[in-house]
């Protein structure tokens, strides 16, 4: 199928493999593995325009006063970091941009003088980790509910859900659901760690693609429109369905690309990663979880301390289940059953309460 047979009707919503650039194919590797951003050695950002979109999807707009000296306060923040901890010396240009956006053009290389890309990348790599603590500590202390919050995350991803559907994007099912209250006592007890922070999938949504070659661009569409794929969480992906390797080899340029790449081509098949337990050995399926940024400005003083010293946005963690259409009919037969799922994790959950307890057996018929 040509490219331009693949995209008919969808316009730029819709970008075929054979179309991604590095960077693309960088950020859904990240996905697929749930790898973290703070490993990068570079970005792949061309210009202040691309910048922009990038801020936009994690809710910072450069050109809002407010939001511009947010950006600021991290970034002084990271700067005091690695100068007193490690004793960096970051150059004034990196410290102190004149366009906060310079220091994402400099990290990506994309702005001289090229010496600093580094430092750039480190500074930049601190803050992401500044912004999601101080976003920690203001979502405990702005007066939501985890319930509201929900309900902010959900219409927002269903928005997009519709408007993918306006689009002609190849998606038959986009669906949420949350997780009723019996199966989060259940998958807490049969998880070995039980802290309720580890449960991931609270909210969850399920995308369901015509074939199962669309993953990587609908993947793609998501990361572009939705939530940034610096904040899906690391070592909380599930992919026994969509290899990186069969979509670099696919690619044009990919034996270009290859050598350009951040970890080597090989590294998902020398990695072994744990399969969620309970499911049946021919389940296939990518999962992975976002921290999705949410604006709470209408929440905070407008005058107070709070969104000066933490900013206004907090995250919300949501789980996205990606499957096609013939993958999603052959995970409903046999082993890979949801039905069989849940018994196995039942199994589990009552051997785990029982353990170490005298469990009186039935008394026989007749007696008593």
């Amino acid at each position: 199928m040509s490219v331009e047979s693949e995209r008919a009707g969808m316009g730029d919503a819709y970008r075929p493999v054979a179309e991604m650039t590095l960077g693309e194919l960088e950020a859904i590797r990240l996905i697929l593995r749930g790898s973290s951003v703070v490993d990068w050695r570079r970005l792949h950002f061309a210009d202040a325009a691309e910048v922009d979109r990038f801020l936009a999807l994690n809710l910072f707009d450069a050109h809002d006063p407010r939001d511009e000296g947010r950006l600021r306060s991290i970034l002084a923040q990271a700067v005091e970091y690695l100068r007193k901890a490690f004793g960096y010396r970051v150059a004034d240009a990196v410290a102190q941009p004149a366009d906060v956006r310079e220091l994402f053009l400099l990290a990506s290389g994309a702005l001289e003088p090229h010496r600093y890309r580094r430092i750039a990348c480190v500074v930049l790599k601190c803050m992401h980790v500044v912004h999601h603590l101080e976003a920690r500590e203001l979502l405990f202390r702005t007066p939501i509910r985890e319930a509201d919050l929900a309900e902010r995350v959900d219409r927002r991803v269903m928005a997009e859900a519709r408007r993918m559907q306006q689009l002609g994007l190849p998606v038959v099912e986009f669906v949420g659901n949350v997780k009723a209250r019996n199966s989060l006592i259940t998958k807490l007890i049969a998880k070995r760690e039980t802290v309720a922070a580890q449960i991931f999938d609270r909210v969850r949504y399920r995308v369901v693609t015509e074939r199962q070659d669309q993953i990587p661009p609908i993947l793609h569409h998501l990361a572009t429109t939705l939530f940034p794929f610096n904040y899906v969480v690391p070592g909380q992906s599930e992919n026994t369905l969509v290899s990186f390797r069969d979509i670099v080899t696919r690619h044009p340029r990919g034996a270009e690309l290859v050598p350009e790449l951040q970890a080597p081509l090989g590294l998902e098949a020398r990695e072994r990663r744990p399969r969620n337990v309970f499911s049946g050995k021919r389940y296939r399926v990518l999962n992975f979880v976002v921290d999705l940024p949410v604006r709470v400005d209408e929440l905070l003083p407008p005058d107070g301390p709070l969104a000066e010293d933490l900013g206004r946005v907090v995250f919300s963690q949501v789980e996205f289940q990606m499957v096609d259409q013939a993958t999603a009919r052959q995970n409903e037969v046999g082993d890979a059953s949801h039905e069989r799922y849940k018994r196995r994790q039942s199994k589990i959950v009552l051997r785990r309460l029982s353990r170490g307890l005298v469990v009186p057996k039935r008394r026989p018929r007749g007696e008593g």
